[in-house]
């Protein structure tokens, strides 16, 4: 089975000139992009999220990383019916293509 987990980025454009902490007031986190996981080699979700955690957070100053959405793949397909077919390709090669039997990374 396959699943698609969507991962949510976020700057803290506080830490770019200042300490960038909450304590001192110097906090401005702002939403980025975040990437598109197509998980093969694995039988439930909550395993897809898992290993995509292990392979992308990222929780500094600076930069944050998460999984923030998730679904099996043909729900994926299915959100996307609505798209222009070059929208739909461009979706489908920029995603990741991950395999836990296959990683080098950690998970």
């Amino acid at each position: 089975m396959k699943f698609v987990v969507h991962t949510q980025t976020l700057e803290n454009y506080g830490a770019h000139a200042e300490s960038g902490k909450f304590a001192d007031g110097m906090a401005y986190w702002k939403f980025k992009s975040g990437d598109t996981y197509v998980v093969s080699g694995l039988d439930r979700m909550q395993d897809a999220v898992a290993f995509v955690a292990a392979i992308s957070i990222e929780n500094g100053i600076g930069w944050k990383e998460f999984p923030c959405h998730y679904t099996t793949y043909d729900e994926w397909l299915a959100e996307m019916a609505d798209d222009s077919e070059d929208y739909r390709e461009y979706k489908m090669e920029s995603a990741k293509h991950v395999d836990p039997r296959e990683s080098t990374k950690r998970g």
